[in-house]
């Protein structure tokens, strides 16, 4: 017997590893396990949707005629990790061989290869771009920048091209179309909800018994935990969302989380959703009139552009790029990205969003409390863990490039070519938070000044040496030089201050 393993976020009919073997002769084994649900303390709805997912993944391979062996969390025998699971079952089975696909985490993957089982693996042809061909294409430039490889990839699917090789709209890119406020009048579509089914129901009692020690809880858990349902979510998004998309991608407004977002990312990571379809379905409504270039552009940018980009990084410099630490940062995570008790308005109003929903979108993750934990030199691998912790669709190969090198430049500009840090402006110009803010956003070094605006400039100054010879930076080094002496005193006085209440354990 030929054993095959599926993983919690590989869960595809299309997998690899299932197409090499053969139902009628061959078992599967998929388990729930402490080891991975508790590496770092991933959030309570992440959990359930994973489980859930994964226990309805195991009824429809059934349904398919596969014979699955599926271990619960609870389960007496249950050796608390992958590893043990397949030792226990190889042994139970006398299996000659294990199958499974290239995993997401590299911890897990070592695990693995280090582990002495008669493994084959399979390359995870869910990626449009194999680890194998990131790593020719970066082996040939001498510096890696997404929007080259997001033209590559571009020409290779045909997606947004016209006839003649060029790209639509004769550009390849419409991000500056994408930087829209919301205007006050303007809502996102009422989100899709998904009730709990039986499955779904036992899942959340089991997390809720184990994990209430975990940030967050499983009360309003709403996700799609199947393919149709997933497929649903999607087609939510093509009718109502993706046509205001382009427009708003970036903004972010008071009770309404999700805006114009396809919230599909967490089921796509998992599995459930495939990436060639959902580029190709946005092409086709995009040929047919019925969303502009510039949300169609922006969103396939995402998925074949970033997606793509950072997964590719991630397994060509693991492991020594989960260590790196440019700008040297040695401060500890504040508490209150535990909690959300801050007096910054949009930081209170992400995170307590995040412990709600295990959900946040691009611009919250990147500008708020990325932003935050740049400026204020959070140490990298504090605010990785956290966000792998906290977010639904954070798994490493993901989340660690995003974190580390988009939010933190804690790669030194390997995988963006300058540190995305702002003052509260930008905050206040894409978003509603700055009106109902304790602080001010038109202050600076004052006692009531908007704490990301001192703590911007405090940050361009202790990184001067590092940081001035960028020429994407030269403009705002420019506008620093032009800043009077006492100004500066006055406005680095200000961050010290800050910086030292973080150090204190205060909230700011």
């Amino acid at each position: 017997m030929r054993l095959g393993l599926v993983l919690g976020d590989q869960l595809s009919f299309d997998l690899a590893s299932l197409q090499a073997l053969d139902p009628a002769t061959d078992a599967i084994l998929m388990a729930e396990v402490q080891g991975e649900a508790r590496y770092v303390p991933h959030h309570p709805l992440k959990i359930v949707l994973i489980f859930s997912a994964m226990r309805h993944f195991a009824q429809a391979l059934r349904e398919r005629g596969w014979q699955v062996h599926y271990v619960e969390l609870d389960a007496a025998d249950n050796s608390g990790s992958i590893v043990g699971e397949l030792q226990r079952w190889r042994k139970a089975l006398g299996v000659t061989d294990i199958h499974l696909t290239e995993c997401g985490e590299w911890r897990l993957e070592q695990a693995l290869r280090d582990a002495g089982l008669p493994l084959v693996w399979h390359r995870d042809t869910r990626f449009m771009c194999s680890r194998e061909a990131f790593a020719r294409w970066a082996s040939q430039r001498r510096q890696l920048r997404m929007e080259h490889f997001y033209r590559g990839m571009r020409k290779r699917t045909g997606l947004l091209m016209e006839l003649d090789g060029s790209p639509a709209g004769g550009a390849w890119n419409f991000d500056s179309q994408n930087r829209k406020r919301l205007p006050g009048q303007l809502h996102g579509p009422f989100p899709a909800h998904f009730p709990q089914d039986e499955i779904t129901v036992a899942v959340v009692s089991l997390v809720r018994l184990h994990f209430s020690d975990h940030y967050g809880s499983v009360e309003g858990f709403d996700y799609p935990v199947t393919h149709a349902q997933a497929q649903q979510l999607w087609e939510h998004f093509l009718q109502f969302g993706l046509a205001a998309f382009g427009d708003y991608q970036d903004a972010m407004a008071e009770g309404d989380p999700y805006l114009f977002h396809a919230r599909i990312s967490a089921a796509l990571n998992l599995g459930l959703l495939d990436v060639r379809s959902l580029c190709e379905d946005v092409d086709r409504v995009w040929r047919e009139g019925r969303i502009p270039l510039n949300a169609a552009e922006g969103f396939i940018r995402q998925l074949i552009g970033w997606r793509e980009y950072v997964h590719g990084v991630y397994w060509l410099r693991m492991p020594e790029y989960a260590e790196l630490n440019y700008l040297g940062n040695d401060r500890a995570l504040p508490e209150f990205y535990w909690t959300g008790q801050t007096r910054m308005r949009c930081m209170a109003q992400a995170i307590g969003q995040t412990l709600r929903l295990a959900y946040a979108h691009h611009i919250q993750r990147l500008m708020v409390t990325g932003n935050f934990a740049l400026l204020a030199g959070i140490v990298p691998s504090a605010i990785c863990e956290w966000y792998l912790a906290v977010y639904m669709d954070a798994f490493d190969w993901v989340e660690l490039p995003n974190t580390l090198g988009m939010v933190m430049h804690a790669d030194g500009g390997y995988l963006g070519s300058k540190p995305y840090c702002a003052s509260g402006r930008y905050i206040q110009r894409m978003s509603d938070h700055c009106q109902q803010c304790s602080y001010r956003v038109d202050h600076v070094a004052e006692e009531d000044a908007c704490p990301f605006n001192a703590l911007y400039w405090h940050f361009l100054i202790r990184h001067r040496p590092v940081l001035s010879a960028n020429p994407r930076l030269a403009l705002v080094y420019r506008s620093l030089d032009s800043m009077s002496a006492s100004r500066r005193d006055a406005v680095w006085q200000r961050g010290q201050s800050l910086l030292a209440q973080l150090d204190a354990g205060q909230a700011i």
